[in-house]
């Protein structure tokens, strides 16, 4: 029996894994179903929040995963900015790449694991699911094996809380299950996609993007309770009862019910010889609070998205200028995250799909890499008149060049291709006049763009020619878009075209010709 390794190079026995192991760690499964949260997010303090930190700091990272799930949850900034940043993963395509000149069969390999990867149902969860660990430093979802005749399949993925995990004591990199013992349970090898995601440096309880969200989502907390509190009172006069002297404890309290009930009621008694003043109705405004939030949400998304404008640009009337600055930076994200999930996508899946179903791998430099797509294309129509004018000016271009800068994939041999429509027949009489001044000009523009003829003198005449033919043309469009159909266009065509002023069209046809005869005697003259 071939024996098989993670990517750790420990043996896994697939017996083994199928029966007592699993029985095992589904019972410690099941008994973390029984707990539930603590919510550290209540009456949360600046002395609460630190000493969490430093408590996951110090390998008991629970609470944290605990206040790092309440914050998603109740502040929407970060769970909408997040959520921008983590389905922005899903609108990937993606691939298993096979190694550094592949081989015949290994092309067909990583062909054969891209199929089996795309045969996962609900694959998108599991990205999404992955994508968790931005926020919480890791993600960690378990999944099953099924034999399905010859191939291994997965059958179902499932995303664990992570506060469902600890640190090991001696290795603050390692997460493990909690359990009955301190030291927690060590995960099944072959049955755990294990992402760990370093928004920045350190160790995992200090990788998560949540580190750096905690304190604005602290304060931002306390200005929306002091706005809270704030608009309660805000604009409701102040209200002083007077009693007289003399008064026994039970007409004070009768006094003092009544100041209080009389704002809500607009209506009250009070014992003859009392009374009750209305003050000034408090001032204040609620721009400081506003202010403070603004802040703090700024400061989230600059965290999130490395900037604002994707935010707030549409609501401030920002130019779109900025707007793309900051979603070039996002950009930049959406490449970590994605080349970070690949990664792990390719030690914990791609490599178990690999060994289980007799895909040989050598050894690490020779592994099928899950890889996503995050080549940004260019726009077609600028990029096409910047390649014409550089290939006319003699720059080499591979062929394969437009295809990866247009994201157009480049076809298989047999494959049928779009291919340039025939132009229609231009209607005898009428027509035979435009083709006397546009067939012309289409060869000369061909032949000054080729390299045989790339002289200056060559070059000089079409570019002033360009401008020529292009008022032609548009003259040509304007009366089209006149005309109701194309018999109508061409009974008025000879009207414009004795309209047409072609003496500068004339001139410059009759110093190409006289160039080309020029050149051709030359190169008859050189044995050419």
């Amino acid at each position: 029996m071939v024996k098989l390794y993670d990517h750790r190079g420990n043996e896994v026995d697939m017996a083994a894994l199928q029966e007592e192991q699993t029985r095992r760690q589904d019972a410690l499964v099941g008994s973390l179903y029984r707990e539930f949260s603590s919510h550290p997010s209540r009456g949360l303090t600046p002395g609460r929040l630190a000493a969490i930190l430093q408590e996951a700091e110090h390998g008991n990272i629970r609470s944290q995963c605990e206040l790092f799930e309440d914050m998603e949850e109740k502040d929407g900034h970060i769970f909408a900015e997040l959520s921008k940043r983590k389905r922005a993963i899903l609108g990937l395509d993606w691939c298993i790449k096979p190694p550094r000149g592949a081989t015949a069969a290994e092309q067909a390999n990583a062909e054969r694991l891209t199929e089996m990867i795309q045969d996962i149902e609900n694959f998108e969860d599991v990205l999404f699911d992955m994508a968790d660990a931005i926020g919480k430093g890791f993600s960690h979802l378990e999944y099953e094996w099924e034999n399905a005749g010859r191939e291994w399949m997965l059958n179902e993925i499932t995303h664990r809380p992570p506060e469902w995990f600890m640190l090991n004591p001696y290795d603050l990199n390692e997460l493990r299950l909690r359990g009955m013992s301190s030291m927690g349970e060590e995960l099944q090898p072959f049955s755990w996609i294990q992402h760990v995601h370093k928004a920045k440096s350190g160790y995992i309880a200090r990788a998560g993007l949540f580190r750096i969200l905690a304190w604005p989502y602290l304060f931002k907390n306390f200005s929306v309770r002091d706005l809270a509190e704030f608009l309660e009172i805000y604009g409701l006069p102040l209200r002083l009862g007077k009693y007289p002297s003399g008064a026994t404890q039970d007409d004070k309290m009768t006094l003092l019910r009544a100041v209080t009930q009389i704002g809500h009621a607009a209506a009250g008694i009070i014992p003859d010889g009392m009374a009750i003043d209305f003050t000034e109705a408090a001032k204040g405004a609620a721009d400081p609070y506003k202010c403070m939030m603004d802040w703090c949400e700024g400061t989230q998304s600059k965290a999130i998205l490395g900037g604002t404008l994707t935010t707030s640009a549409q609501s401030t009337g920002l130019g779109s200028n900025l707007g793309d600055v900051h979603n070039e930076v996002r950009h930049d994200l959406l490449i970590s995250d994605a080349r970070q999930i690949a990664g792990t996508l390719t030690r914990d899946m791609v490599f178990p799909y690999a060994v289980l179903n007799g895909i040989r791998v050598e050894n690490s430099r020779r592994m099928y890499r899950f890889a996503f797509d995050t080549t940004e294309t260019e726009d077609m129509e600028p990029f096409s008149k910047a390649l014409d004018r550089l290939v006319g000016a003699g720059v080499q271009v591979p062929r394969n060049y437009p295809n990866e800068k247009l994201g157009i994939p480049i076809p298989e041999e047999g494959q049928p291709v779009l291919m340039r429509a025939d132009k229609p027949a231009t209607p005898p009489s009428s027509g035979s006049a435009a083709l006397k001044v546009s067939t012309p000009t289409a060869s000369f523009a061909e032949a000054s763009a080729s390299p045989d003829t790339s002289d200056r003198l060559a070059e000089q005449l079409a570019r002033e020619a360009e401008p020529i033919t292009d008022a032609m043309v548009n003259q040509a469009r304007s009366l089209m878009d006149e005309c109701a159909d194309l018999s109508e266009f061409a009974d008025r065509l000879p009207e414009l075209l004795g309209t047409m002023d072609t003496s500068a069209l004339t001139e410059l046809m009759d110093k190409a010709f006289a160039t080309a005869n020029l050149e051709g005697q030359y190169e008859v003259s050189q044995g050419q």
